[in-house]
């Protein structure tokens, strides 16, 4: 698929975390350590067993809430607001990325595995609070996360989108196996090739370049979508 088959393109769907400000901010990385201290208080493993499982159920069941939902029957509204208690401070105003997101022909959208609440402080921050035409979060889906082909379904289904006629932007190359199998056009955003960080798995920043449900691979987002 070239750059020049997105002009079919008339919804343009965004992840959030990761991908609409850079990882190298570790705005995520506050996320993923309260999700660390929920898991040990919730269990009451150590520290880094507690990881351990906290990965695995985000790796096996999309997110780690999925995870604790299924095996644990957790109250998602405790979880969501414990972990989503952090400083958006690194997060700074981006006119580059939100000039090239309203130039694109068509509808915007935010589809997010987080909820609302943390959306809306991300885009303050960002300075796109008004440039998107419809938030789908992780309540709306009845919790039901990316990558689960349901979960695209619905969101789909909400904002009346074809999918043949849509791209969903993400930074995890999971997300975008569902969207593909659906129709949409795929674009995966990922950091810079020397970022680590000691809350981030190896999985979570692996390159899909040359997978049949990857079409696009990009480490400056403003540049791709600019042009």
């Amino acid at each position: 698929m070239s750059r020049a088959s997105l002009a079919h393109v008339t919804d343009w769907v965004f992840d959030l975390d990761n991908t609409l400000y850079p990882r190298e901010c570790n705005l995520f990385a506050q996320i993923d350590r309260l999700i660390t201290d929920y898991m040990v208080g919730l269990t009451g493993l150590a520290h880094d067993d507690a990881r351990r499982l906290q990965k695995d159920y985000y790796r096996d069941h999309g997110t780690t809430l999925n995870g604790l939902i299924t095996h644990h029957g957790v109250d998602p509204l405790d979880y969501l607001s414990f972990v989503h208690d952090i400083d958006y401070s690194s997060v700074n105003a981006y006119p580059e990325l939100t000039n090239a997101i309203a130039a694109l022909p068509g509808r915007k959208f935010i589809f997010t595995n987080a909820d609302a609440k943390h959306a809306e402080a991300v885009l303050a921050r960002l300075g796109g609070s008004d440039l998107f035409n419809g938030l789908y979060d992780i309540k709306d889906g009845a919790f039901e996360p990316k990558p689960l082909l349901g979960a695209y379904r619905q969101f789909l289904t909400r904002f009346d989108i074809d999918a043949k006629r849509a791209v969903m932007i993400d930074d995890l190359e999971k997300n975008l196996v569902a969207p593909h199998a659906l129709g949409m056009a795929t674009v995966h955003v990922v950091p810079s090739k020397d970022y680590a960080h000691e809350q981030v798995d190896s999985w979570e920043l692996s390159r899909a370049d040359g997978r049949e449900h990857v079409h696009f691979v990009t480490g400056d987002l403003v540049d791709f979508l600019s042009h």
